[in-house]
Order: structure tokens, then sequence, then C-alpha cells
């Protein structure tokens, strides 16, 4: 590198989604309205959770935690996003850039393991009934949170590292709109065999350890609900367990496209296109998914809205 007489880059340019003002103004209303929503339904769904004491219970102490990262994911790349639309020169320093990566690997990651505690936590709840309240205890509850988080903490730390570490010179353009591993590692004046080849290989690990997880819950869960007598009685299980099963099958099914698949078939382009929907549109129809399909927060938001209309009118 010495002899290249190669200078280190110290910032990244974004391309961005269009350089068409029309279609920058839409875009722009489009995903100020989509990250407003998603900060009013989840900062809304955890408010919900923690004023009414009938939701109180794991299912909604894991639902709080996935709205709070569902905010955070969101707002790790929202904002700059927002701001860089109309901006000519999207710049991002490379600490940004790094912590831009680490925020949201983490959620990422963090996500995908809470959705397992919660199959985990719905598997008890309908195969063991009887001693839901015995295992799934405060303690119990706490440790199936800290774990996401640790995992995606480990995770995060170990591609972060790898990435940043790599030196970077001659191009500064990321062809996407954020930090994404697979655009920065393109840029790396190295080889990033290893990097692609660790991230695939602990991406599909990961996703393969949540997914099986949640898969053998939801096994055990349809047998149990395939033995219950009446039909009503297997609707009224198997709605527990669909909003749920629909946010797993959204967030898997863009991840896996995006980063479980060999090298050879990547396109940064296509990325980019889906990026935008784990980046912005899920984490908005998580709240959207449970609040529509869920008779209790539909209740606890009519009781609350009906409370603080009798103290308004007093």
């Amino acid at each position: 590198m010495g002899n290249r007489n190669e200078t280190l880059v110290a910032e990244f340019l974004f391309v961005g989604l269009t350089k068409h003002f029309h279609y920058q103004v839409v875009l722009f209303l489009i995903f100020l309205i989509v990250y407003l929503v998603t900060l009013l339904g989840n900062l809304g769904m955890i408010t919900l959770i923690w004023m009414d004491s009938r939701l109180h219970t794991p299912m909604y102490f894991f639902l709080s935690h996935l709205s709070f990262v569902d905010v955070c994911s969101s707002s790790a790349i929202g904002p700059k996003m927002l701001s860089d639309i109309f901006v000519e020169k999207k710049v991002i320093s490379f600490f940004g850039c790094a912590v831009q990566i680490w925020l949201f690997g983490q959620f990422v990651v963090t996500e995908c393991f809470l959705l397992a505690s919660m199959a985990y936590d719905r598997y008890i709840a309908i195969c063991k009934p009887l001693l839901y309240t015995l295992i799934m205890s405060q303690r119990v509850c706490v440790k199936l949170v800290v774990g996401p988080y640790a995992v995606g903490l480990l995770s995060t730390m170990t591609h972060s590292t790898f990435t940043i570490c790599l030196p970077y010179c001659d191009s500064n353009v990321i062809n996407h709109f954020f930090c994404d591993l697979l655009p920065v590692l393109s840029l790396a004046c190295a080889d990033t065999k290893v990097n692609k080849n660790l991230l695939f290989i602990m991406a599909g690990a990961l996703g393969v350890l949540s997914g099986v997880i949640i898969l053998i819950s939801y096994v055990y869960i349809i047998i149990a609900i395939l033995k219950i007598g009446s039909a009503d009685g297997r609707r009224k299980a198997f709605s527990t367990c669909s909003s749920h099963l629909t946010a797993v099958s959204i967030l898997y099914g863009t991840l896996f496209f995006i980063y479980v698949r060999p090298s050879s078939s990547f396109s940064l382009d296509i990325n980019k296109v889906v990026s935008l929907f784990y980046t912005a549109v899920i984490p908005m129809l998580n709240p959207i998914i449970y609040s529509l399909r869920n008779k209790e927060v539909k209740d606890a938001f009519r009781r609350t809205y009906e409370r603080k209309k009798f103290l308004i009118s007093r």
C-alpha cells in the first residue's frame, strides 16, 4: 500500500436512493410518515403496556422490548436517510459509519432472538398452561430478554471490528443509503473474502438457531392446538400466535434474502431496495400487526382512551 501512495479515507459518500427531485419529494414524504408512524406506534405500544396492569405479563414484556428495538433500529437509519435525501453530497464520517453498522447490526440480531423468546413464551402458554406462571417467572423473562441483547452485541462486535479494521482507500462512495456491511466491504482495498464468508456463516448460524427455536416451538404448538376438541378453542389458541407468526415471516424472509445467500448472487442495487423494507417498513408494521390482531391490546387501548376521556370531562 505504501508503494501505491494511497490515502486512507476519513469519510464516506452515499449514492442515496435517487437524484430526481420529484422522486426525492415523494420518498421524503413517504419515509417521514413511515418514521413518525414507527415512533408513534412503538412508543405508544410501550406506554400502553406500562400503563395497563392487565398487560403486565411475559408476552407483553417481550413485546415492549420488541417495540424498543424497533424504535432504536429505525432511529439508527431513518433521521440520517431523511436528512440526506435533498443533499447533493451525502457525507458520513468513518466513525459515524462504524457506529451505524454497530447499532443497526445490534438491533437486527436482537430482534431475531426476541422473536425466538416470544415463540418459547407462546409454547409454554399453550402446551403447558398450568405451569405457565411457574416456568415464565420474572427471572426467566429477564434472561430471555438479556440473552438476545447479548447475542446481538457479540455478533455486531465481531462484524464491526473485522469491517472497521480493513483499509479503505481509493473509492469512498457507498452504493447505499446507509452503512450496511456488504456495501462498505465492497470498498475495502483488501481481500474481503474472509469477512464475507464470516458474515454468511454467522448470519446463517444465528438465523438458523433463532429460526429453529421458533420452528420447534410452533411444531409443539400446532400439535397441542390440533388436540383441542372444539373448533372455537383451536381458533382462540391459534389467534394468540397469529401476530407473532406474521412478524416472524416478514422479518426472516427479508433478512434471509439479504444476508443468507451465496456471495455470487449479491446485487447491491437489489439489496438497497429490499433494505428499505426492513429498515423502515418492518419497524412500522410490528406495532400495527400486534394491535390490529390482538384483542387484549385493543381492549387496553379502549380502556386507556375511556379513562383519559373521563378524566378530561371531569
